[in-house]
């Protein structure tokens, strides 16, 4: 009895683990465009930094804040795609194609 109540134990204990670990690793977002405007805030004495961009596509315009200098990334009338992971704040960019 006890060895089953082990394994049952360690089973409930890996699939948690596993659906925490699979939601992390799938949170992930992507916007695309052309960037319109870039902007870039430092917080004074916080540390913070966040680059804000707008795309426009198709006649419609998207801001995404940025965790970071993020400004070499994303050039003045360009097409973009960014995959980012969402932040409570910023967002953290994963990777961006230049097109």
């Amino acid at each position: 009895m006890n060895r089953l109540l082990f394994v049952v134990l360690l089973l409930l204990t890996t699939v948690a683990c596993g659906d925490i670990f699979v939601r992390g690793a799938i949170n992930t977002q992507s916007a695309s465009g052309l960037v319109s405007i870039v902007q870039f805030s430092a917080g004074p004495g916080t540390g913070v930094s966040i680059t804000v961009i707008t795309l426009t596509s198709n006649g419609m315009a998207s801001t995404h804040s940025f965790c970071g200098d993020q400004r070499t990334r994303f050039p003045l009338n360009r097409d973009v795609r960014v995959n980012f992971t969402p932040g409570n704040f910023c967002d953290s960019v994963l990777t961006v194609v230049l097109g």
